[in-house]
């Protein structure tokens, strides 16, 4: 009697985006995880899949859980939301790296439902995280820069850091788009901390501070600014460019131009103006949780994110995944997917599963619903791997 030989469990790394407005990217991973185990279960072949779950961010929210899924150790800390109400907000630290997001301080998200205020939302409550953050003496913090709900130049998180923004009667302002045109004097200070820390500002937007390219144009309207307050934006922001110069930063007016100042309406600009240096939000993430490493040892790669169309293709996280993993399959799941099939071999995907051929309602909003269709799909791949 001969012993039949056992094949040796596929390894799948499943390394995701989130899924924006309905799930985390550990929650993506979890879901898929489920499936393709369940999948290998019912086929009576227990442990035939092997999963590593690799939750990602590219600099926008989401960016602490990662780095937390990945070893680092969590921190909490209440700081202003975007409309001054107390949240309580995460960072990461691993002893040296700390990471701080804009999403979970002073993010969209963080807005009472339906109540976009683009004038009136501060970028503050980063400032605040980011001094919480240098008192924990890292060498270097990333400033993951995605999801901002204010356009104020960093105003807001420079007044965090001690910077005193005052208006033509000596007092002082709160930083808020409002404010920017107000600003008569500037006072600058040395941060507590901050000598001898790297400034690592991870972002993958690149439009510069002003103009048609710039913070208020471009994203003032996904932030509820119609055409005269983006004008109010972009004079304001105009106005705090000329003040800084005046104020004694000489490098206020390039920095402004700078391809990324425009990034978490105009935090960029002020993390520059700190001496922050910009990289890929994608690739530093990637990097910071050794994906290459990770993917290594797997024989197929699992990706994805809300939704796949031509700004994936443009550098987002499923392509930086694709063009790490070293001619292993790929496979990418979404919510949607506006990519035609031709288009798959540009990021090297053998195939593209979306919650939308599954079912015909909007799993966009619901977390349950998108969660079971998660399931089916980790089903329908460990199908075609085992």
């Amino acid at each position: 009697m001969h012993n039949a030989t056992v094949p040796a469990p596929v390894r799948a790394l499943i390394a995701p985006d989130k899924f924006k407005g309905s799930l985390t990217a550990a929650e993506v991973a979890a879901a898929l995880a489920a499936g393709l185990r369940s999948a290998a279960d019912v086929a009576g072949r227990a442990g035939a899949v092997h999963c590593e779950l690799l939750p990602l961010a590219d600099g926008g929210d989401g960016s602490v859980e990662a780095a937390v899924t990945s070893g680092f150790t969590r921190h909490s800390v209440t700081v202003a939301g975007p409309a001054g109400r107390p949240v309580r907000a995460d960072i990461a630290f691993d002893g040296a790296t700390a990471v701080v997001e804009v999403a979970n301080t002073c993010g969209l998200a963080l807005l009472p439902a339906g109540e976009l205020d683009p004038l009136n939302a501060s970028s503050r409550g980063f400032g605040e995280a980011v001094l919480f953050a240098l008192g924990l003496k890292p060498a270097r913090v990333v400033l993951a820069l995605g999801g901002s709900a204010s356009t104020d130049g960093g105003m807001g998180m420079l007044s965090a850091l001690g910077y005193r923004f005052r208006d033509a009667a000596g007092h002082e302002l709160n930083g808020t788009g409002e404010a920017l045109g107000r600003i008569r004097s500037i006072e600058r200070t040395t941060i507590p901390g901050l000598a001898g820390v790297e400034l690592v500002m991870a972002s993958d937007v690149h439009n510069p501070l002003l103009g048609p390219q710039g913070a208020p144009a471009v994203f003032g309207p996904q932030k509820g600014a119609g055409r005269g307050e983006i004008a109010v934006l972009e004079n304001g922001l105009n106005h705090l460019v000329g003040t800084l110069s005046e104020a004694g930063n000489p490098d206020a007016g390039r920095l402004a131009e700078h391809a990324g100042a425009g990034s978490a309406g105009g935090l960029g600009f002020a993390c520059l103006l700190l001496g922050a240096v910009q990289v890929s939000g994608a690739d530093y993430f990637l990097d910071l949780l050794d994906f290459n490493t990770r993917k290594d040892s797997c024989d197929v790669v699992i990706t994805g994110e809300g939704s796949i169309d031509e700004q994936t293709l443009a550098g987002k996280l499923p392509a930086a995944v694709a063009r790490r993993s070293g001619g292993r399959p790929i496979i990418a799941v979404a919510g949607r997917s506006l990519l035609q099939k031709e288009r798959w071999a540009e990021m090297s995907l053998s195939r593209v599963y979306t919650l939308a051929e599954y079912t015909d309602r909007n799993s966009a909003r619901d977390p349950g619903l998108s969660t079971a269709l998660l399931r089916r799909i980790g089903q329908d791949i460990a199908a075609g791997l085992l």
